[in-house]
This record gives C-alpha cells, sequence and structure tokens, in this order.
C-alpha cells in the first residue's frame, strides 16, 4: 500500500546561507538549523515537523537579510551625512 505524502516543503537552504553571509551570523546560523531539519523530518515522515522547520528556516533567513538592509541603509545615512559634513567645512 503506498501512503499519500504531502509536498516536500522548502528548505530555504539557499537563503540560510545568504542571510548568514551578509552579515547577521546568528540568525543566519538558526535559519541554517532549521533548514537541515526539513529533509530529515520528511524523510522519517513527520510531516507536521518538517512543515513547522521549514517555516523557521524562512523566518530567520528573512530576519537576516532584514538586518543586513538595516545595517546597509543606516552605513549608508551616515556615509552620505560625512560626505555632505566634509562638503559643507571645506
Amino acid at each position: 500500500m503506498e501512503e499519500n505524502k504531502p509536498a516536500r516543503p522548502s528548505s530555504y537552504l539557499a537563503l540560510a546561507i545568504i542571510s548568514t553571509i551578509l552579515c547577521c551570523l546568528p540568525t543566519g546560523i538558526v535559519s541554517i538549523i532549521y533548514a537541515t531539519k526539513v529533509n530529515s523530518a520528511y524523510e522519517d515522515g513527520r510531516y507536521d515537523e518538517a512543515n513547522k522547520a521549514s517555516k523557521n528556516a524562512k523566518l530567520w533567513g528573512l530576519i537576516g537579510v532584514g538586518i543586513a538592509a538595516l545595517g546597509w541603509i543606516i552605513y549608508l545615512i551616515f556615509g552620505a551625512a560625512m560626505f555632505a559634513t566634509a562638503l559643507s567645512n571645506a
């Protein structure tokens, strides 16, 4: 008898790696840990756990990317302010 398996959820491993490399190592590592749990939980037949791990991997990956984007925005704002100050003092 063949079991009806739901579709395998995405592991979001690429997003986890990108968020780790961009800036936010702690959130990236958490995302990678959840991403690696997706496939093993799915293969063991724990479909709800695989879906939960997938959602957590996505969430932590997006948090990491968001923190990196916020950091770059702040960096650019301060850089522009320093540049404007240097021009006005010249």
